[in-house]
């Protein structure tokens, strides 16, 4: 066994029914003043309708800045700290998908009252200090697990991703209330759960960090995420199957926290800066390519996880490695998701900037199991094209 160190959200709360009680969580950490950061799709379907109440009666002021983007720019991080600072705020709830969890991250890093730095010096691996204020996490999509990494993404300039990778970003406290799910559209669903999914398998195979205790995690959220897709999208009003997915979103971020992911995520992020093509879909989009290049490399490893991904639907004597790509190939369109990148509105003269984009993420490809150069990455592409 090779040395490794495993860190992750102090708390996790997994309860149906549990978000109506945020305001009494934040008070037992002592704060009396909260920046709840959600996005405007939030507040349109009244998703925090059920919530805030529970701050007045527990005797804490509560804010909401609900103006985060898909792939929030600079812009929008400094509009939230700027709000944060300004009431005082002792204390952040991120509160919805992935990207309102990250610029909770940042908001809490950099609205501290003893700050050090500011969002630009933050940038790439280590570089973001403390102090920061407490954090609590409260997902409503069952896929970035956001909740328990200490990563944000930031869109930086016109197309371009950047991370923000920290231990001081792993959140307090996450929740993970299935009742905040159940309206989600099939198409959301989907695409979140691939998504989690996908950190599962690549933190499953990432090449300088895995380690015991995220193959634990990876092959349990595994499971949990593909044996409740096909219902959660077929069914959303599930609660049992929801709550499932939201653990296994959970558990694959724990896992990809500390074995992180690798060239999937890598070549859907240009996908997501260029084309706002939603996270999610992205990593779909390139998932099967991206998966059949490494099985040169990472074929004992996929043959593993094949029997958690296909469960009922495995062969018997059939080449495991073949049936786990296969799988992946079908959920997209099993799912209701566009499957192709010219589906999804890519131009195919448009592959090559992406793939030039794509070898800009070294952070990410240098886990891969397999070494990716430019010319494999277009490859790729226009395998999924």
């Amino acid at each position: 066994m090779q040395p490794f160190s495993f860190a992750t959200t102090a708390q996790i709360l997994c309860e149906s029914g549990s978000a109506v009680r945020l305001g009494e969580l934040c008070r037992e950490r002592g704060a009396s003043r909260v920046l709840l950061v959600s996005d405007p799709g939030i507040t349109r379907l009244g998703m925090l309708d059920g919530v805030l109440p529970g701050f007045a009666s527990a005797g804490v002021a509560i804010e909401v800045f609900d103006q985060v983007l898909a792939d929030p720019p600079e812009s929008v991080v400094l509009q939230a700290v700027a709000q944060a600072r300004s009431m005082g705020a002792q204390l952040v709830v991120g509160f919805g998908g992935g990207s309102s969890m990250d610029v909770a991250k940042l908001v809490a890093l950099l609205a501290h009252p003893q700050a050090i730095q500011g969002l630009g010096e933050v940038f790439g691996v280590g570089n973001a200090r403390g102090p920061r204020l407490p954090l609590i996490q409260v997902p409503t999509t069952a896929g970035t697990g956001s909740e328990v990494t200490p990563i944000a993404i930031v869109t930086t300039g016109e197309t371009t991703k950047t991370g923000v990778v920290s231990p001081y970003l792993l959140p307090d406290l996450a929740v993970l209330d299935a009742d905040l799910t159940l309206g989600l559209p099939p198409s959301v669903t989907a695409a979140t759960g691939i998504d989690a999914m996908v950190h599962a398998i690549e933190a499953y195979t990432s090449k300088l960090k895995k380690n015991p205790l995220s193959d634990l995690l990876a092959r349990e959220a595994l499971r949990l995420l593909a044996g409740n897709l096909d219902e959660v999208v077929r069914n959303g009003a599930n609660r049992e199957a929801r709550q499932a997915m939201l653990l296994g979103a959970c558990l694959a971020g724990q896992a990809f926290a500390n074995a992180p992911v690798a060239a999937v995520h890598a070549l859907a992020y240009p996908l997501g800066g260029h084309f706002h093509i939603p996270h999610g879909l992205s990593n779909a989009l390139v998932l099967p390519e991206v998966i059949r290049f490494n099985a040169a490399s990472a074929a004992p490893l996929y043959a593993e996880l094949a029997p958690l991904l296909l469960g009922s639907r495995l062969q018997a004597g059939g080449d495991l490695t073949e049936q786990f790509i296969a799988e992946l190939a079908e959920l997209s369109p099993r799912s209701g998701l566009p499957s192709r990148l010219r589906d999804a509105g890519v131009p195919e003269e448009r592959l090559p900037t992406l793939a030039r984009d794509a070898m800009l993420q070294q952070r990410l490809l240098v886990n891969n199991p397999r070494e990716v150069s430019e010319a494999d990455a277009l490859a790729i592409y226009r395998a999924a094209y």
